[in-house]
């Protein structure tokens, strides 16, 4: 498998009530490639979006759920979110500014 670059590691950001929530604690959810690994999304968002320091990264790994077509049953894509914590001196993440 070939390693990551670190604009492949975030796919998108979380925009939901309780990451908006999180915000106002320096915490970023994003949803990220389900090989990455903690330090890669942590030089991800910090080469991304350049003044950021992250102080820690928690990452959840979600199962596809079981869907099915007739009497084929299948699973869709497993994901796997990652809530970022940024310091206290870092500068915001300006994706999120006007949600």
């Amino acid at each position: 498998m070939a390693a990551l670059a670190y604009y492949d590691v975030i796919l998108k950001p979380v925009v939901t009530e309780s990451s908006m929530n999180m915000m106002a604690e320096n915490k970023y959810t994003f949803l990220v490639a389900p090989e990455a690994t903690k330090s890669q999304v942590k030089e991800a968002v910090e080469k991304l979006f350049p003044g950021t320091k992250v102080e820690s990264v928690n990452t959840m790994n979600r199962a596809g759920k079981q869907k099915r077509r007739g009497m084929v049953f299948g699973t869709t894509a497993k994901t796997k979110k990652a809530i970022v914590t940024l310091t206290k001196d870092s500068k915001p993440i300006e994706i999120y500014q006007g949600l």
